[in-house]
């Protein structure tokens, strides 16, 4: 081992210009400085038992900080330092090397030598600048009386530390001992190793020595006054007690206790369940020990409220009595004989017996067609309370089932929030837009709801706020909804589907006589002398100022013109206004709805088909078009996949039967087919429009115009047959308001005519078909000479 002797005791190593090189991830070694290390890289632990044969002293670099961390020379520090192997000890099991080495001096990396076996390069040591005077001995305190602070505030660092600082008189020395011990970043440790003026070293290491005791006199700080509070709250609770005892000898109560003893008095005589009245006893008990002015204070009072406040046990009695039951339904609401029907059913079975749970009855069909305002006569005529929510746009399952009570800001769902609002546990509990719900990354409502509304469930509903069940069986709940499809099928098994139909004509002027003036001219402020409306006016507004399955638009037209005559009495100008048709035109404009048939003629390749929506039946035009191209189709009209398939079907179909129509297959190559249906902007799907598309298709290669008066429903089969299709009753009242005379429906769809008004089918004639044959011929203007099939 090559070393000089200056006395006796002490050895001076000399650093070889070569040396293999220890790279160390996160980790910068100090001279004079004694570590423990790790190695298990296969290479290093090589160039650990090579040197440890030679000289055993290596060059230790600390690595960049690097994403990747792969170790070469552009990856490690060009100042290192040099160290010597006092101990080595191998391990037996993973073949790593366990080393303790003392640093020696600062080197600087010249060149890399060799990269294998492992990186060895030239080094030159790094001469320190010596100093002395008044600064440096001024330095030298500051950095080891704040060291010392330190040690003193930091729980990591031993006490023993400064027994071994105040043994070291050496400045540099001094200065790469406190670095050692430094909890600094890579960057920081590398900054004080690279620096060769000790002075500038030890103002370096002041500075991270006093941002180090700034952040734990703070952390020390807020422990203190953590400590301080949490004793203050015992303190305060301690007095507390003792100042509420001295009341109660004394005869006086102060405001909290006072509180708190009207609570107690209240759970006593509120005759919870047994699991509730726990729960409530258990937050009483921690209201109890708690400081009013507690953020934890207030969310357990809350939640008491809401226990003490919710009808468990509370209810109204039944009155239900069929006449006047029906009585209630007829004057509420027009028509709706079999739904009133099915109703009256439904409360006879609840009067009968008293265990049937019945089913859940939801209320189908399009806007403005009495379904929610029936549920209120329901109520009204059980002399239940009603309570109504809506669950359009709901998509937390929170919403139903309540947010826990961990979460700031908490609340029960949206069933205990109505049952508290009602005050009794046997409402009648309408749930509006079921169709609407909708699932999100904070879980499905549609599934909160399973337990909720099932019978054999709902008596142990739990919600997450409460966290106790309450019983949901009493509730007797109903559910609207414009379309069945887009309810989860797990909840329709739940639910008994009532169907809303679409309102006539004749079916709208009744209501808007019997009810809706009425309403409107009351609450305007108007009176029966004030204004009166005509049955032609009437039937003018629904004619010409509206296009609905309901009466929704029909009510908001009559509401305007009372609003108008309101003006005119509000100014003192003479009432008693007739409403006609010249009035109707007069306060409402002439923008009337233009009637869909209006300036339509028989046209070629040009078919009417009628279409169902939530909001009620519509007619549709088919349009089909031939210009020159290569065999082409294409469809538009915002169209669903159904729909387009219904088009390839009648393409195919046609197609196949050409020799039979008289159609030249020859326009096939040389013609691209276009077939739209317009009001792009809507979007359109289902099979129904399938006739409808072939007799379009049909009426365009045989140049054969379609009657205007004539239109269709029903899908086609690839082998040309009239299938069963739904929504008849909207599409035939859709056709007579149109001014359609003949309506061609699937032969299937027969039996559906029961359910239509007799005085919508003595105005049009409606025809049964079996085969697009049939509607050809009845379609189409000109005779088709139909060839035999070979």
């Amino acid at each position: 081992m090559p070393r000089t002797k200056k006395n006796q005791n002490k050895k001076t190593f000399v650093i070889p210009e070569k040396l293999p090189i220890l790279p160390l991830m996160n980790m910068v070694v100090f001279p004079n400085v004694i570590m423990p290390l790790v190695v298990n890289d296969e290479s290093l632990v090589r160039l650990i038992n090579d040197s440890v044969a030679s000289s055993k002293i290596v060059g230790i670099f600390a690595n960049k900080p690097d994403e990747k961390g792969e170790v070469g020379n552009k990856e490690i520090y060009n100042v290192g330092t040099a160290v010597i192997i006092l101990r080595m000890f191998r391990g037996d099991r993973d073949g790593s090397a366990r080393i303790l080495v003392q640093g020696l001096g600062r080197i600087a990396l010249k060149k890399i030598e060799k990269e294998e076996p492992y990186l060895t390069g030239s080094v030159e040591q790094l001469k320190e600048s010596k100093s002395q005077g008044l600064k440096l001995t001024a330095l030298l305190r500051s950095v080891t009386e704040t060291f010392s602070e330190i040690i003193s505030l930091s729980h990591s660092l031993p006490e023993e530390l400064k027994i071994a600082l105040n043994t070291i008189k050496t400045p540099s020395k001094v200065g790469d001992f406190i670095a050692s011990n430094l909890n600094l970043p890579i960057e920081k440790r590398q900054k004080i190793l690279e620096e060769t003026d000790i002075e500038e070293r030890l103002i370096v290491l002041s500075s991270f020595l006093n941002k180090e005791l700034k952040l734990l006199k703070l952390t020390s700080k807020i422990q203190e006054d953590v400590e301080e509070e949490l004793e203050k709250d015992q303190k305060d609770y301690y007095l507390r007690e003792q100042l509420r005892a001295i009341k109660k000898e004394l005869g006086e109560t102060d405001e909290e206790s006072q509180e708190l003893e009207e609570l107690e008095k209240k759970l006593a005589k509120k005759k919870l369940p047994e699991i509730a009245a726990k729960a409530a006893k258990r937050e009483l008990k921690r209201l109890n020990r708690m400081s009013s002015a507690s953020s934890e204070y207030t969310v357990a009072r809350t939640y008491l409220d809401w226990l003490l406040d919710l009808p468990w046990n509370e209810e109204v009695k039944d009155r239900i009595e069929i006449p006047k039951a029906r009585e209630i339904l007829d004057e509420d609401h027009y028509g709706l004989k079999e739904i009133k029907e099915r109703i009256l059913e439904y409360m006879a079975v609840k009067k009968l017996t008293e265990k049937s749970r019945g089913s859940i009855l939801c209320l189908v069909g399009p806007p403005g067609t009495g379904k929610t305002s029936i549920g209120r006569s329901i109520a009204r005529a059980m002399g239940r309370k009603f309570v109504r929510a809506s669950l359009g746009g709901v998509r937390d399952e929170a919403e139903i089932r309540g947010h826990r009570r961990t979460y700031i800001g908490s609340m029960p769902g949206i069933i205990i929030k109505n049952l508290r609002q009602t005050g009794v546990r046997n409402p009648v509990m309408m749930l509006d837009e079921v169709d609407k719900l909708s699932s999100s990354n904070q879980g499905d409502p549609s599934s909160a709801l399973l337990e909720a509304l099932d019978p054999e469930q709902n008596s142990s509903f739990v919600d997450h706020y409460l966290d106790v069940p309450f019983d949901l069986s009493k509730v007797m709940f109903i559910m609207t909804a414009n379309y069945t499809e887009y309810i989860p099928e797990p909840l329709i098994d739940r639910m008994e589907l009532i169907e809303f139909p679409s309102y006539i004509l004749q079916e709208k002027v009744s209501i808007a006589k019997n009810y809706i003036v009425k309403r409107q001219i009351d609450q305007n402020g108007l009176n029966s002398k004030d204004i009166k409306f005509t049955d032609k006016a009437i039937e003018f507004i629904v004619q010409n100022y509206t296009r609905e399955a309901g009466v929704r638009r029909l009510e908001q037209r009559i509401e305007k013109i009372c609003r108008k005559v309101a003006v005119m009495k509000a100014e003192g100008r003479k009432t008693g206004v007739k409403i006609d048709i010249e009035r109707v035109r007069e306060f409402l404009g002439n923008k009337y709805i233009t009637p869909e048939m209006a300036g339509r003629k028989d046209e070629i390749g040009i078919c009417t088909g009628l279409a169902w929506s939530p909001g009620g039946g519509s007619i549709l035009f088919i349009e089909a078009t031939l210009m020159k191209g290569s065999e082409r189709v294409k469809i538009t009209g915002h169209l669903g996949d159904v729909m387009k398939e219904s088009a390839e079907i009648a393409i195919s179909y046609m197609r196949s039967n050409a020799d039979r129509l008289g159609i030249d297959l020859a326009k096939f190559e040389k013609s691209d087919l276009h077939i739209h249906v317009p009001d792009g902007a809507t979007p359109k799907d289902g099979p129904s429009a399938g006739l409808a598309i072939a007799t379009a298709i049909v009426s365009l290669y045989t140049a054969n115009p379609v009657r205007r008066s004539v239109a269709m429903t029903g899908e086609i089969s690839l082998h040309g047959r009239a299938m069963e299709i739904g929504g008849l009753r909207e599409k035939i009242i859709a056709a007579r308001k149109a001014g359609i005379k003949t309506v061609l429906i699937p032969e299937d769809n027969v039996k559906d005519l029961e359910d239509i008004p007799e005085e919508v089918l003595k105005t049009l004639q409606v025809k049964p078909v079996k085969t697009i044959w049939q509607v050809l011929e009845l379609a189409l203007k000109k005779r088709i000479d139909v060839k035999k099939k070979v």
